[in-house]
């Protein structure tokens, strides 16, 4: 199964020792402001109900995210470089594209080995493009108000059910009111599958992960918050600057999440958004528009950097089926 790599022609795509090794240290230094107040509660056994999650509940962690990555089609040069080569999905570039490049033959130059990524990522790949460019298109909806949150706790006593460090906002009889006397209709299938038993049928839609491909809409915040998901797996693929943008928005939009969920987080500084007044459901779909936006916005970034992905996948035959009970890479 063979594909061209990526053509070095242009100078551009070649970045000299202090050019990425700035690029990197600027990254490392963006990652730090979040992962090490993280790595510190964590040493300390303390938690943090909404400065965590993305280190908890995604699948990439601190060391993972502070590794800093060009992306395709661009190359590192220089020794420095060369650390790199014991990386997954990094390769040395031959005598005949160090020339295109316009490097000096035996340079020490590196960069991204699609060849070896879609063999194994060729399903991710392709899943990613679907998610991003479905959801896209389709126009947003933004009448949830966060209730998605509350139907995670709906009538707790009965499943006992507890947060073991936070309180609910109106207790569980008012939470139970709160998803009683609303619509619930959640679009998204990895916040839906954490509902109670109970709560499971209020719910007006069925999301799954057989459907999730087309119910997928921008105005979820939980569609724009896992950006970060499809930027992370996609590493590295794409530039980590993209991957960062793509973190900050989840971890903003997690915050206001958690501020309109049920919870009582007062004492952790972040003030309820109440939703079940009239005035907080105006607030809520305020920061939603304004999170949708921004979300259309890096994923149309994110597709653009998946085209050049998507065309060399289409270039190849699918790897083979793996023998029946090997792992896949699942797209949650």
């Amino acid at each position: 199964m063979q594909f061209p790599q990526a053509n070095w022609p242009q100078q551009e795509h070649v970045l000299s020792p202090g050019n990425w090794m700035a690029r990197e240290a600027a990254h490392q230094l963006r990652v730090r402001q979040y992962s090490e107040p993280y790595l510190s509660r964590r040493s300390a056994g303390r938690k943090h109900p909404v400065e965590d999650f993305l280190f908890t509940y995604y699948t990439q962690k601190p060391g993972q995210l502070m590794r800093w990555h060009p992306g395709d089609a661009v190359v590192l040069s220089g020794p420095e470089a060369q650390a790199r080569g014991g990386w997954k999905y990094y390769r040395q570039l031959d005598d005949g594209e160090l020339a295109a490049a316009g490097l000096p033959a035996g340079s020490v130059a590196l960069a991204f080995d699609r060849e070896s990524f879609l063999q194994d990522r060729f399903e991710a790949v392709q899943f990613a493009g679907i998610i991003l460019q479905g959801t896209a298109l389709r126009p947003g909806q933004f009448g949830c108000f966060g209730l998605h949150e509350w139907a995670m706790v709906y009538r707790q006593d009965k499943f006992q059910l507890r947060h073991e460090y936070l309180q609910l906002r109106l207790g569980s009889a008012g939470t139970d009111r709160v998803v009683e006397e609303n619509r619930i209709r959640c679009s998204h299938f990895d916040a839906f599958r954490f509902y109670t038993p109970d709560a499971v049928p209020l719910n007006e839609l069925a999301p799954s992960r057989e459907n999730q491909r087309s119910m997928e809409q921008p105005g979820c915040l939980h569609a724009n918050m896992d950006l970060y998901k499809w930027a992370y797996k996609l590493s590295p693929a794409l530039p980590s600057e993209l991957v960062m943008d793509c973190f900050e928005l989840s971890w903003r939009v997690r915050a206001m999440d958690m501020q309109a969920s049920p919870y009582d987080l007062e004492q952790w500084g972040y003030p309820a958004i109440r939703i079940e007044t009239a005035e907080g459901k105006a607030q809520y779909v305020e920061h939603q528009r304004a999170f949708s936006a921004e979300a259309q916005a890096l994923r149309g970034r994110l597709a653009e950097a998946l085209k050049p992905l998507l065309e060399a996948a289409g270039e190849m035959s699918p790897p083979a089926a793996q023998p029946s009970g090997t792992k896949r890479d699942r797209s949650a």
